[in-house]
């Protein structure tokens, strides 16, 4: 992209971020479906192995559509560099790789996606690394938490699947004073609504299998912050491996390019459903960051753009009634994924959190009688009566 007199906005940062043409002067980004590269003599093919020339080499670590992936997500995300890694899960498993050692500790939030507390909790001890959990606006409790051996706070900000919204200037200024990292997983709002690293982040991790690409296509993840930690994560995928393919690259950057509509877009009819929810007989609570209800709105005025298209509720019962809602849905997509423009519909205690014990999902306040709603870009109302079937069956 050429250089502009005056700084761009993000929706065209999106669009036109990173992308460096071709001999073929394509318009479209071009997608590098090879293995390896060729280099022009011996000379340059030790230089470009031990990294004092700049260049492609082999597609495990070095890719130019993933490189523009990266460019461009790190460019809305205000960020010097991006790793990009094959899911959002090996973009933890990166992160932690690299930048923790036996014998360090975490400090998380109870409130995180069922698979990455497994991996903290479950995994990652197995390693000599330790996680306490704590509640998600507990500042004391974060505090209180840390040990001498404290490396990284970790947490998701909205968390999944109950919104919870944590206070990121807040938490990185105590993590400041204990030299403490903080990395942000900013899968539910992206940077249209959210940018942590402008809030006092140290990192971001993204699942872009879901917003990023929007249409439930391809897997992948990035790790994204300062080049001096986002070394260190990239050389432990040049070695492990957890590597985006050159395809998924070039779907995700097809995704950013429509980011900003859809985002604003399902977080509207987001809204709109989760006051409908609020206002229904058989819905005991809805948890959802642009309602006055929630928790912390306040601070979600003040941290982000948007709610999000994210909404969970309690239906008045236990699982069989929740089933029933799920079992009478004839549009809304059951499923886990979240991030499609296709409206999914999930019940968290045995999907996402299936995997956690029943005192863990009680600590992270997920009850049988919860189900979460992804909001795509159909009509509102037609999501209404599709739920209304449910509901009424319950």
């Amino acid at each position: 992209m050429r250089k502009t007199e005056a700084p761009l906005s993000l929706e065209t940062l999106a669009v036109r971020a990173g992308q460096e043409r071709s001999q073929f002067n394509e318009h479209s980004e071009a997608l590098y479906l090879t293995s390896s590269f060729v280099f022009d003599n011996a000379a340059q093919a030790a230089a470009r192995f031990s990294g004092e020339e700049e260049g492609n080499v082999y597609s495990r670590f070095t890719n130019p559509t993933v490189k523009t992936f990266q460019d461009r997500l790190a460019t809305l995300e205000g960020a010097e560099d991006c790793v990009a890694t094959a899911s959002g899960m090996s973009s933890i498993l990166a992160l932690l790789m690299a930048l923790c050692s036996a014998g360090d500790h975490l400090v998380a939030s109870t409130g995180l996606f069922g698979a990455t507390q497994q991996l903290l909790g479950t995994i990652m001890p197995r390693f000599g690394l330790q996680t306490s959990f704590v509640g998600q606006t507990d500042l004391d409790a974060w505090q209180a938490a840390i040990r001498p051996q404290t490396k990284l706070f970790f947490l998701e900000t909205p968390s999944n699947p109950l919104t919870e919204v944590a206070d990121i200037s807040a938490l990185a200024a105590i993590a400041r004073r204990h030299n403490i990292l903080l990395a942000v997983d900013n899968c539910f709002c992206t940077p249209i609504l959210q940018r942590p690293l402008d809030l006092g982040a140290d990192l971001v991790v993204h699942s872009a299998t879901k917003y990023l690409d929007g249409q439930g296509r391809v897997l992948g993840g990035a790790v994204v912050g300062p080049r001096r930690l986002t070394e260190e994560v990239f050389r432990f995928l040049r070695t492990a491996g957890p590597t985006l393919s050159a395809f998924n690259a070039w779907i995700l950057l097809k995704g950013l390019e429509t980011l900003q509509i859809r985002m604003l877009a399902q977080s509207a009819k987001a809204l709109e459903l989760a006051q409908w929810l609020e206002t229904h007989p058989r819905v005991a609570r809805v948890y959802y960051p642009g309602l006055p209800s929630h928790g912390q709105f306040d601070l979600v005025r003040r941290q982000q753009k948007g709610g999000g298209a994210i909404v969970s509720f309690t239906v008045k019962g236990a699982r069989a009634e929740a089933w029933k809602v799920i079992d009478s849905c004839r549009l809304l997509s059951i499923t886990a994924n979240l991030g499609d423009t296709k409206t999914t519909l999930t019940h968290p205690a045995s999907t996402t959190h299936g995997r956690l014990t029943p005192e863990q999902r009680a600590a992270a306040g997920i009850g049988d009688d919860l189900l979460r709603i992804a909001v795509g870009l159909e009509a509102v109302a037609d999501l209404q009566n599709d739920l209304e079937r449910g509901l009424t069956a319950a």
